[in-house]
C-alpha cells in the first residue's frame, strides 16, 4: 500500500513561513568558559531550557577552571561583529543578552548593533571582575556604563557589585538600596535593574526588581550554604529568554529567580572549585523512578511553569 507524504502545507506539519512553529530566538554576547560553569555554556543551556533558541556570539575565551579565573583573552571585535550580523540577518532575534565581553571595543561593537535593534530588549548582566586587571578594568567599566546602558532594558547585577560600580562615592551610614541602585543606572539610561544577593534575615538572600521610582519585584530565597559558579549568567540568561517568549518584566523575573533557585538547589560538583548549577534539572529522573520504566520517561518540557512555545517574534 502506497503511503500518503506529507507536505509542508497540511495543518499538522508546520511549514518554513509559519513562525509560531519555532522557538524565539534570543542572541548571547559573551565569553567561552571551559569548564561550563559560567559564560556560553552557561547562557545556551539556560536559553534552551527557558524554551528558546540561542544565537550564542563568541567574544572571548576564559582560561579558568571552577574554582577561579585565571585569564580571559578577548576576540577582535571585527570577529564578534561578523558573528552577529551573520546571525541577525538571517534570523529574527526576539531578546539580547550581553555577558562579559572582554575589552572597550567588543563593548562599542556591540552596542552599535543593539542600537540597529532598539525594540528588542536588552538584558544586561553585569559579573564580579575583581580577578581582572585594573587598568583593563576601569576602561571597559567606563565603556560599559557609557555605550551599553543606554542600550539596556533590565541590568542584572550582585548587590555588592552594582553598588561599588554605580555608587562609588555612596556616603551612607547603610548600604544603598534596591532602588538607589535602580535611580543609579535610571540617570544612565537603564529603565529596570535586578539587584540579587542581597543578604536578609534568617540565612535568605533578597532579589530586587526595581525601577527608578518603585520597587517592582522583591522575591527571598533561603540561602545556599555551597559557593556557585556561573549563577549571573544562569538568571540572566533565562530572563532574557522569558522575554523572549513574552513574558511581562515582573512575571519573567519572578519565573528567572525561580529557574534558578531551582537550578542551585540541583547544583553539583564537576571539579575541585565551586559547585555549578544544573540548568537541565527539570530532566533529571527522581531518586525513586526506574529509567527503564516508559511512564517515567524524561520531560519534554522544564516543570518550572515555563511554556517553551509561547513565542513572540
Amino acid at each position: 500500500m502506497a503511503q500518503a507524504q506529507t507536505t509542508p502545507t497540511d495543518p499538522e506539519v508546520p511549514g518554513p513561513e509559519d513562525e509560531d512553529s519555532a522557538p524565539a530566538c534570543v542572541m548571547s554576547f559573551n565569553a567561552n568558559d571551559p569548564s561550563g560553569a559560567g559564560g556560553l555554556s552557561a547562557d545556551v543551556l539556560a536559553i534552551s531550557s527557558a524554551g528558546a533558541h540561542a544565537l550564542a556570539v563568541v567574544t572571548g575565551a576564559y582560561s579558568r577552571d571552577t574554582a577561579e579565573i585565571l585569564d580571559h583573552f578577548a576576540f577582535d571585535e571585527d570577529a564578534v561583529a561578523e558573528q552577529a550580523r551573520a546571525a541577525l540577518e538571517d534570523m529574527p532575534v526576539a531578546a539580547i543578552k550581553v555577558g562579559f565581553v572582554g575589552s572597550t571595543e567588543n563593548v562599542s561593537t556591540i552596542a552599535e548593533i543593539a542600537s540597529d535593534y532598539a525594540d528588542v530588549p536588552l538584558v544586561a548582566y553585569m559579573p564580579n571582575l575583581s580577578w581582572w586587571d585594573e587598568s583593563e578594568l576601569d576602561s571597559y567599566l567606563d565603556a560599559f556604563r557609557e555605550l551599553m546602558l543606554p542600550q539596556t532594558t533590565v541590568l542584572i547585577g550582585n548587590h555588592s557589585t552594582l553598588w561599588r560600580w554605580l555608587l562609588p562615592d555612596w556616603a551612607g551610614q547603610s548600604s544603598p538600596s534596591p532602588r538607589d541602585i535602580a535611580k543609579a543606572a535610571g540617570e544612565l539610561g537603564v529603565p529596570y535593574t535586578l539587584v540579587t544577593g542581597i543578604p536578609g534575615a534568617d540565612q535568605t538572600i533578597d532579589n530586587v526588581l526595581a525601577s527608578p521610582q518603585n520597587v517592582l519585584y522583591s522575591e527571598k530565597f533561603e540561602r545556599f550554604e555551597a559557593s556557585f559558579a556561573g549563577a549571573g549568567d544562569t538568571l540572566s540568561a533565562a530572563l532574557s529568554a522569558l522575554l523572549a517568549n513574552g513574558h511581562d518584566l515582573q512575571s519573567a523575573t519572578a519565573e528567572a529567580l525561580t529557574f534558578l533557585d531551582q537550578s542551585l538547589n540541583a547544583g553539583f560538583q564537576p571539579g575541585m572549585g565551586h559547585l555549578v548549577p544544573d540548568r537541565m534539572f527539570w530532566a533529571q529522573a527522581e531518586d525513586d523512578e526506574n529509567p527503564d520504566d516508559p511512564s517515567t520517561a524524561l520531560p519534554l518540557s522544564p516543570t518550572f511553569d515555563v511554556d517553551p512555545h509561547a513565542t513572540k517574534h
